[in-house]
């Protein structure tokens, strides 16, 4: 084997001339910038086709960005996969589906929907739940009722309206003497049930007893509810508080025994919790749930293939195989990974193909370090420190041949569209770099420095009238690429259609291996 390799991920770092809400141009960054001049360094595509996305115009996203880094090639991803299955009637014919149907038919119960109201194509698709409220009118289910999540982050910051009034109408247009579909109940994706990594499990406590129990704040309506909660708090819809529709002081959608209930989200971190609530059997202790009604649960897609979470879905979701720890484990070489509670589960899990175990107890070492359960924008260098202080500790250790990490600020405090503090949380992780580049020079170890997508860099935006607002969702820029090696420079070739996914045959030759045939290319010269 050839020297190790070192491999960072500065999540959410895209990079463009564009210097409107450049929140990574604006920070002062001397080790990127100094990489960037005397290093071989390029961009490369992390979004729409480069990451199995169904259009150029879809943003790429970390589960995505990750799963292209750690396997080397491109799978259809999310809405894609869901696009395809839609599209064809393939969905429909799952047993999931018929499952599901079939029980509140013969229950005269309600099938329930539940998931991220938008079309920002990064959790969900309107479009997707609209198809199936139409398929499940035409399949002679009687009673849907809807529990939104509403957005502001893979879409404009204060869009909810517009995603409310597009399924109102969609309503409006089935309901008859036949069928009665309704919005339920709703709230923020940053206050309830959308939590991740299990950081905090009060989010998905509100959700379920929001969703379920129905219980929370009333209102005539999803739209009375959100302009009401906007005056009253000024937050843009991730943050919004939960609420209840109700009739006469009763909600109009309690989840109860009987009832079907389908989770449309396809992205798997934010789905995983709930799915677990909803699934879980009298074991379950992560919160008390109260009354547990007796449904039939199915999400998107399996979120977790290993824990088998949940136990149906309707979608299945891409087979990865070739990964790049299946060849570095075949080689004998060992591993490391290491991030921090949000973004762990991406160079681990996702980063292995959606797979929750190791393939080598004894070749990978994966190591996490807990989240602060805060918002990110008061402590913007977040565990970056702790993050270097492992990596440098497994780098000197020289036990192993590729060792990767996950700084997730500029991802994470950029989605609290908070600039300044992501203008910091950019620099915490340039500090970091250049601990890990001298520690690199001293090792021996090549460093290589990429990102998964954008999200810091375009933090900021011009509605259609030329107002400036603020952008909390990820950007559709490319990402930097950078080799930094003391005693080498190696030289990359010149294609525009490079992306993350060319990353790990990169990897690979720089090791001395020979990458797998079905990868993309090396982007070595």
């Amino acid at each position: 084997m050839n020297k190790p390799v070192v491999l960072v991920v500065m999540d959410g770092v895209g990079e463009t001339p564009e210097m409107l809400g450049n929140m990574v141009a604006k920070a002062t960054t001397p080790t990127l910038d100094e990489l960037k001049k005397t290093s071989p360094f390029r961009t490369i595509r992390a979004h729409g086709t480069a990451v199995g996305m169904p259009s150029d115009d879809d943003m790429g996203n970390s589960e995505v960005g990750h799963n292209a880094l750690g396997c080397g090639q491109v799978y259809s991803q999310g809405a894609k996969l869901v696009n395809e299955s839609i599209e064809s009637g393939k969905i429909y014919d799952s047993p999931a589906w018929k499952e599901l149907t079939a029980n509140v038919k013969a229950t005269g119960g309600a099938l329930h929907f539940l998931g991220l109201l938008s079309d920002g194509n990064v959790h969900s698709n309107i479009r997707h739940l609209i198809a199936m409220l139409k398929e499940a009118k035409a399949e002679g289910v009687s009673r849907v009722r809807v529990h939104i999540l509403l957005d502001g982050r893979d879409v404009p910051a204060t869009s909810a309206l517009t995603y409310v009034d597009q399924l109102e109408d969609a309503l409006a247009s089935l309901n008859d003497a036949s069928f009665d579909g309704r919005i339920a109940s709703g709230g923020g994706r940053m206050v309830i049930t959308m939590d991740r990594y299990q950081a905090n499990w009060p989010m998905v406590k509100l959700g379920w007893d929001t969703h379920v129990h129905g219980e929370g704040r009333q209102f005539a309506s999803a739209h009375e509810a959100i302009e009401t909660l906007r005056a009253e708090t000024g937050a843009i819809d991730q943050d919004l508080p939960a609420f209840v529709i109700a009739e006469g002081g009763k909600p109009v959608g309690t989840i109860e025994d009987g009832d079907s209930v389908i989770l449309f989200n396809f992205r798997g971190d934010r789905a995983l919790e709930i799915s677990m609530a909803f699934d879980g059997d009298d074991s379950f202790d992560k919160f008390d749930r109260g009354r547990v009604p007796a449904v039939k649960y199915a999400g998107m897609l399996q979120y977790d293939g290993d824990l088998a979470i949940p136990h149906t879905y309707l979608v299945n979701p891409p087979e990865i195989r070739n990964t790049l720890t299946e060849l570095l484990v075949n080689a004998g070489i060992k591993e490391y990974a290491c991030s921090e509670t949000q973004k762990y589960g991406h160079v681990t899990y996702f980063w292995n193909g959606n797979r929750s175990e190791k393939f080598s107890e004894d070749l990978e070492v994966w190591q996490e370090v807990d989240s602060d359960v805060r918002s990110f924008d008061e402590a913007p260098w977040m565990k970056a420190t702790e993050i270097t202080d492992l990596m440098i500790d497994a780098i000197r250790s020289h036990e192993y041949g590729f060792i990767r990490c996950n700084y997730p600020n500029g991802d994470m405090v950029g989605h609290t569209g908070n600039l300044l503090a992501t203008e910091i949380a950019v620099e915490s992780v340039d500090l970091c770099l250049e601990r890990l580049r001298k520690v690199c020079d001293e090792e021996g170890t090549i460093l290589m420095i990429t990102a998964d997508h954008g999200n810091s860099d375009q933090m900021l935006e011009k509605d259609k009238k030329g107002n400036v607002k603020v952008r909390t969702a990820h950007s559709l820029n490319p990402v930097p690429f950078i080799i930094y090696d003391k005693d080498a420079r190696h030289e990359m070739k010149d294609n525009p259609e490079f992306g993350l996914a060319n990353v790990a045959a990169t990897v690979v030759e720089l090791l001395g291996l020979q990458p797998h045939e079905s990868w993309e290319p090396s982007m070595l010269k």
